[in-house]
């Protein structure tokens, strides 16, 4: 049993509100998720050439500064780093391919836990208050944010264990329920050029999505693929750059609210996280029918 929360928001307005509704949000989902709790947010773009990359090393005195100095040195480029807690957010003047080969070869310790131009994702283990604290949730502005709080039933209570996965550029996705092929899919993508950083069954369902996407498939396509290859039980939140996404598999037996009004878009796994939303009282309520995609989209 995990929970889940997904807000985006269709008033540009409330944007410097976006981090104080998530963490509520969150919040709420504690009982689901005592684990582990993550999020991605979508906020503050880096230009042209530039990427942001959000790094993990369960040691908190890690010489994020002195890894920055290398990684310019070594590929003669800007670098910024900035710690929060035991993450990292790196900024870098270069693809984040070229980063992410380099970290791969140079510093295999550091764990990659987003990256892209618009999402920073911070997961930790604890109750999700003391996760969204110590990541200053509350403080983060931005177009929209998913997240996740863990109750763990087949993989190690691990920070790298926590959701969101990303298996592509500003792309994550959280899962709440569980999948009975995924060693198999995991096999089969690996033959496909994926990679794989834990064993948990929901970066197969992430790094397959990817794969669909990367292949041509539209988001609709791919999320409509995967009710044929994905064998179990699930409702998905996948987070990209333009919106965001829902989908329940065709039983429809984990949990799953949905509610619009003319500011906002948001899901959770149960109502109460959505309870203190502004106007909630105006929103269209619903539950999301099985077998159904919806996405919401910036443009």
């Amino acid at each position: 049993m995990c929970g889940i929360v997904g807000l985006f928001l269709k008033n540009p307005a409330l944007q410097p509100e976006l981090g104080k509704h998530v963490e509520t949000m969150l919040i709420g989902m504690t009982d689901r998720g005592p684990d582990s709790a993550g999020i991605a947010v979508y906020h503050s773009p880096v230009a042209g050439e530039r990427c942001k990359l959000t790094l993990f090393n369960a040691d908190t005195s890690y010489p994020w500064r002195a890894l920055a100095g290398e990684l310019g040195t070594d590929l003669n480029i800007e670098i910024d780093a900035e710690q929060r807690g035991n993450h990292a957010l790196l900024t870098a003047s270069a693809t984040e391919a070229d980063v992410i080969r380099w970290l791969k070869a140079k510093h295999p310790d550091v764990r990659i836990m987003g990256y892209g131009k618009l999402m920073e994702v911070y997961k930790d283990m604890g109750l999700p208050v003391d996760v969204a604290k110590r990541y200053g949730l509350a403080g983060m502005q931005g177009s929209h944010a998913i997240g996740h709080t863990r109750m763990a039933t087949e993989s190690a209570v691990t920070t790298e264990h926590s959701h969101p996965f990303t298996p592509a550029p500003d792309m994550c996705l959280v899962h709440n329920g569980s999948l009975s092929n995924h060693n198999n899919l995991r096999k089969w993508l690996r033959r496909h050029g994926q990679e794989f950083d834990t064993d948990n069954d929901s970066e197969v369902a992430a790094r397959y999505f990817a794969h669909r996407l990367a292949e041509g498939a539209t988001l609709n396509e791919a999320l409509e693929a995967g009710l044929v290859d994905l064998d179990g039980f699930f409702t998905f939140t996948m987070g990209t750059k333009d919106g965001f996404a829902v989908l329940r598999d065709g039983v429809a037996c984990k949990p799953a609210v949905l509610a619009e009004n003319d500011d906002w878009v948001a899901m959770a796994s149960e109502f109460r996280s959505l309870a203190y939303l502004p106007n909630i009282e105006k929103a269209k309520i619903w539950e999301p029918a099985p077998a159904t995609v919806y996405s919401w989209s910036l443009h």
